[in-house]
């Protein structure tokens, strides 16, 4: 169903963060807003109805998707983070409420987890992505210095079979000198049409996504 447009900005940093949620301040310094944990959903589970548009985030289990999350929310405990690859084995929701909806991925690649736990994923995460009517764009996260991966590149094809728009992100790009960043970006041109740049260390690119992902969502 269509959406009206929605007014929300990046929220600013030093918002205070409680167990279950985060507020911040808009960047333009309007209404508080309150990012939220609104539910999950795994196996044959159905996932939540929230009746506002969604962007999903997926990427291999060691790319940094939490810290992703964590920063264009301005929530350090928001996704929770882990050094095991593989430890989000749901589909988690994250609510901005009455305007947007974050949908964390499980992790794909080599994901430390039951081989009957990755089978269920499977159903449950293409259901998602070929089905979900508020569903509005995916960043797919790929490792910079990796690339575009054969399980990335499978996942954009399937996404484009189910006319999904996908946003590649370009993570962990601090850690590349001027010269080498450049190449690799260049390479990543070549393969998908819609790359943006990003660190969650230094905030580098994470204006320009959340710019992105806020049009690809209707919002203003």
């Amino acid at each position: 169903m269509p959406f009206r447009e929605r007014s929300v900005s990046l929220p600013e940093r030093g918002s205070r963060i409680g167990s279950d949620r985060a507020e911040g301040r808009g960047a333009g310094g309007g209404r508080t807003a309150k990012w939220r944990f609104a539910g999950a959903a795994s196996g044959g589970a159905r996932p939540p109805n929230f009746g506002l548009p969604e962007i999903a985030f997926a990427g291999r289990s060691n790319v940094g998707k939490s810290s992703l999350i964590n920063a264009l929310t301005r929530s350090r405990g928001l996704a929770r983070t882990s050094g095991t690859p593989g430890r989000t084995q749901q589909i988690n929701f994250f609510e901005l409420p009455g305007k947007l909806v974050f949908a964390d991925l499980p992790g794909y690649g080599f994901a430390r987890v039951p081989e009957r736990v990755r089978a269920a994923w499977k159903p449950l995460v293409e259901g998602y992505l070929r089905n979900r009517d508020t569903l509005r764009a995916v960043a797919v996260i790929v490792d910079v210095r990796r690339g575009v991966e054969p399980d990335d590149q499978k996942l954009i094809d399937f996404l484009a079979a189910c006319g999904r728009v996908p946003v590649v992100v370009a993570t962990k790009i601090d850690k590349l000198g001027r010269g080498e960043r450049s190449r690799s970006l260049a390479r990543l041109a070549t393969l998908a049409p819609d790359v943006i740049e990003f660190s969650s260390v230094t905030g580098e690119g994470q204006r320009s996504l959340w710019q992105r992902l806020a049009t690809l969502a209707g919002l203003r």
